[in-house]
């Protein structure tokens, strides 16, 4: 006997009904087949390993409607109201998944090619077809990427030639308008750097009141050789918002990459994070921050895989859960046969401020190599009480002296994010959302 789908499924598939053809064969086959794979397994379960800390039986009985085009673009939406300091450079906005012309700026310099992934479609899709139209992998864990593939139509598109420099970090914009309730948007976004070339990609994604919405966002990055990247992630999503966001960045010999992420925001969040080192010589760096509150979820997935020689990689997460929050981090290492000389390590530090939060760190390193350098390690556990004793001590009240401890460990992460305005910035975001609020 066949299961009827659940009401998520089946608003999904009533979603795809609704599409009209992109007119581009393979794209509308990829869509097709993205579809089927997600129709046949639905969401994942707490039994699928991927998801075991992460249930989803509450989201598979909501039914989110395909957030309306035509309302995004007449959202009344205010470009102060995501402004970041010092990130003042070109500006790309999606309200509801929709591309804004009007909130966005996509003037840049010479050897720069920044466009909506409508615009590239339009103009030349052949390029993005491998980003586009990859081979299927079925499975229940990437029902959100199946299900992103399935329904974005939508998205940006940033090349950045040989040995061009994008000047300014170019600030792509994910905004919830709360004019579409119980609705779901998709977004897609694609980044190509050419050999030698540099940028720099601030992710911000942000609400504009507490309305329920369902976002997906699958960012892909490709880093030729002896090209950087500087990746900055920011989430501060309503606390009634569910979001789910895949990043899949593959560095070619001597490329480097860096990620800083702070979660704030959003009821239900899963962040997965792919690096792949496919290049001798690769380098990726990632340095992140969740802080909890109340009933929020977040689930951190960090994926990196060493395929080739003398390649490296340093973690360092940190994670607080306050009220009855629930914060989940799975850090995985794989060094690839072949992949000698590796040098890799993963830390991640977490502190409950509350006994009804729970914080769920899974740690994991495979060596299929010789000449490997490589360190993992995780930890679960409170204020130290003398620190605590100290600072009381000096007069300073009991619950800004938790927050000082508190922000002191999580700023690490936060440390080598480049630019001083932003950097501060950030660090004044995250000391307001903890329990007591710090006053410096």
């Amino acid at each position: 006997m066949t299961l009827a789908p659940s009401p998520f499924v089946r608003a999904v598939l009533d979603a795809a009904a609704t599409l009209p053809p992109s007119g581009i064969a393979w794209l509308d086959a990829a869509r097709r087949e993205h579809l089927e794979a997600f129709a046949a397994t639905g969401l994942p379960e707490v039994r699928n390993e991927a998801w075991k800390y992460t249930p989803l039986r509450a989201l598979s009985q909501r039914a989110f409607a395909r957030a309306e085009p035509a309302v995004a673009r007449d959202s009344v939406v205010e470009a102060t109201a995501f402004a970041l300091p010092g990130v003042d450079g070109p500006r790309a906005v999606f309200v509801d998944g929709v591309f804004r012309a009007d909130l966005s700026t996509l003037a840049v310099g010479q050897g720069v090619d920044l466009r909506s992934l409508d615009d590239a479609l339009r103009a030349q899709p052949e390029p993005l077809r491998f980003a586009l139209a990859p081979r299927v992998a079925r499975g229940a864990a990437d029902a959100f990427a199946h299900l992103n593939a399935a329904l974005a139509t939508d998205g940006l598109v940033l090349r950045v030639v040989d040995g061009a420099t994008l000047a300014e970090p170019l600030h792509v914009v994910h905004v919830s308008s709360g004019r579409q309730p119980d609705s779901a948007w998709h977004t897609r976004v694609i980044v190509e750097l050419g050999r030698g070339a540099r940028a720099t990609v601030v992710e911000h994604y942000a609400s504009l009141d507490e309305g329920a919405q369902l976002g997906t966002v699958v960012n892909d990055y490709v880093v030729h050789e002896h090209a950087s990247l500087d990746l900055v992630t920011m989430q501060a999503a309503s606390a009634a918002t569910t979001l789910y966001r895949r990043g899949h960045v593959r560095l070619e010999a001597d490329a480097v990459a860096t990620l800083h992420a702070l979660e704030l925001g959003g009821a239900l969040v899963r962040h997965e994070f792919i690096a792949e080192l496919i290049g001798d010589r690769a380098r990726f760096a990632s340095r992140g921050v969740f802080a909890l509150a109340g009933r929020q979820h977040v689930d951190t997935q960090l994926d990196v895989r060493h395929a080739a020689r003398d390649t490296a990689s340093d973690a360092l997460w940190r994670g607080i859960a306050d009220g009855r929050s629930r914060g989940v981090f799975r850090g995985a290492i794989v060094v690839a046969e072949g992949a000698d000389g590796t040098d890799a390590s993963l830390s991640n530090k977490n502190l409950l401020l509350s006994a009804q939060a729970e914080i769920d760190t899974k740690p994991e390193l495979e060596i299929y190599a010789d000449e490997v350098k490589a360190a993992h390690g995780a930890t679960i556990g409170q204020l130290d009480e003398r620190s605590l004793f100290y600072l009381r001590s000096r007069g300073i009240p009991h619950a800004q002296a938790r927050s000082l401890l508190t922000l002191a460990f999580c700023r690490a992460a936060l440390a080598s994010l480049p630019g001083e305005s932003l950097r501060e910035h950030l660090g004044e975001r995250l000391a307001s959302h903890l329990p007591a609020a710090v006053t410096e």
